[in-house]
């Protein structure tokens, strides 16, 4: 066969993509025709093939867009989804919480629709946010909130070709939470984030959960330090301002939950420990004053340290928190163990002044043939010994041996003795004092019990 000359065609799409293709000189005209006009059916949408600017494609500069979607007519429709990243930290001191999330708006305005073969959407970034018309929500009692701009501003514009909108953006807010600190650190508090519309009343702008409670979406890695979040969920109403009007506003409310075994650790445990420290000078003897005292006032210069701490945490209310119930009786348990020694002391003091002033009363004469017995416990010493002088001691165990309890005879005569009974009438069952008072004995059984029982009422009511 022959060869046929060739010519080779250059099409040019609307792309600018460039396609050659050869045919033989009596086919030229026909096959590029052919060839070409197949190319650029093939690249008709305008979303991927439009040369000029967005503005124009989106006919922004045709329509007034401070106006909302509709104007003059119903509500606007516009759902709201949230996705929580992250909940930064809960503030007892300021009450108050931050927060990380993503904010999605879902809108319709007719004025951005344009033509499209295949229903795709455009995508754009936050610089045609300020070009066109987009919900003016904020946060309601909001402290602080920022878009965040790293690497480029967070934000997220979807258009598609029938005019629906997807308004996204990842913003950090710290808002107000009403906390209630009665039953403190063994509290749950409920917070709410709460989104509404600025400038438009409900006549104007209908706020709505896009989804229902299906709205609302959570990361699982979602935990705080001291909380326990227990659930996220999501409610609406209407607010009402007495000079605008009703207002669509959405809640984001959740409820944590604190966890006790920090404060367990830092407050209740040393708490407890002091109480019962103070409870070891009942078993002290009662002559060892700086021992007593100096373990007392520790006790209580200790309770006033933990209760500071825990207060300098806290913010100022005006109302006692359950920690500061369980904190002050312990305070009172271990100033009581002061003043029970006090009065240990005091009455100690009171009695040996009246035993001296008896002796002074009833000197004592030797050489006696009859006797009487008085007892003595197992730690007395030599001063209790030699209080005795005058009177013969008849029996005495040694040193070694001596038992909790020991007799002493004293021999009186007839006369002395008979002489004496009217003195000593009101003190038949006198003794010289003994190292462990009464008040001690009752002190150690009292105050433990009464602790536990306080313990038992607590933690059945606040737990």
């Amino acid at each position: 066969m022959g060869q046929f000359p060739r010519s080779v065609w250059h099409c040019v799409t609307s792309t600018e993509k460039s396609f050659f293709v050869t045919v033989l000189p009596w086919h030229q005209n026909n096959a590029i025709a052919v060839s070409c006009s197949h190319i650029l059916k093939r690249n008709r949408d305008l979303t991927k093939a439009w040369k000029g600017k967005t503005e124009q494609l989106l006919r922004v500069n045709e329509h007034d867009f401070t106006m909302r979607p509709a104007f003059g007519g119903p509500a606007i429709p516009v759902g709201v989804d949230v996705q929580v990243e992250s909940l930064d930290s809960i503030s007892e001191v300021d009450m108050d919480f931050t927060m990380t999330l993503y904010l999605r708006h879902y809108w319709k305005d007719e004025r951005l629709s344009f033509p499209s073969t295949n229903n795709k959407s455009m995508t754009f970034d936050g610089r045609l946010v300020k070009k066109i018309w987009v919900p003016d929500v904020f946060f309601v009692h909001s402290k602080r909130s920022f878009i965040h701009d790293t690497t480029t501003d967070n934000i997220m514009l979807r258009v598609f070709p029938d005019g629906h909108v997807l308004y996204s953006m990842r913003v950090t807010v710290t808002a107000m939470c009403n906390m209630d600190f009665s039953h403190f650190p063994l509290d749950s508090q409920t917070c709410s984030l709460e989104l509404e519309s600025y400038a438009y009343t409900d006549e104007d702008l209908m706020l709505y959960w896009k989804n229902g409670n299906e709205s609302l979406k959570t990361d699982e890695k979602i935990s705080l330090s001291q909380f326990l979040i227990q659930k996220f969920h999501t409610t609406s109403r209407l607010a009402f301002y007495s000079s605008t009007g009703w207002y669509n506003r959405l809640y984001i409310n959740f409820t944590l939950r604190r966890h006790i075994f920090f404060f367990l650790l830092q407050t209740y445990f040393p708490a407890t420990l002091m109480v019962m420290l103070s409870w070891v000078s009942f078993w002290i003897d009662r002559r060892a004053v700086p021992a007593r005292v100096s373990l007392g006032i520790t006790t209580v210069l200790t309770m006033s340290t933990i209760i500071t701490g825990v207060n300098a945490s806290m913010p100022r209310v005006s109302y006692i928190k359950a920690v500061d119930i369980y904190l002050w009786v312990s305070f009172v348990f271990v100033f009581l163990s002061v003043l029970e020694y006090a009065a240990v002391n005091y009455l100690t003091t009171v009695q040996e002044r009246k035993e001296r002033k008896l002796r002074e009363r009833f000197p004592c004469s030797c050489g006696i043939p009859h006797s009487k017995t008085m007892m003595l416990d197992g730690n007395y010493s030599e001063s209790d010994a030699n209080s005795l002088a005058g009177y013969t001691r008849n029996q005495m165990v040694p040193e070694e041996e001596k038992p909790e309890k020991m007799v002493v005879h004293l021999a009186m005569s007839n006369e002395s003795n008979s002489s004496r009974k009217r003195g000593l009438k009101g003190h038949v069952g006198l003794r010289i004092i003994q190292n462990t008072h009464a008040i001690d004995k009752y002190s150690r059984l009292i105050f433990p019990g009464t602790y536990i029982f306080f313990n038992l009422i607590y933690w059945s009511v606040f737990s």
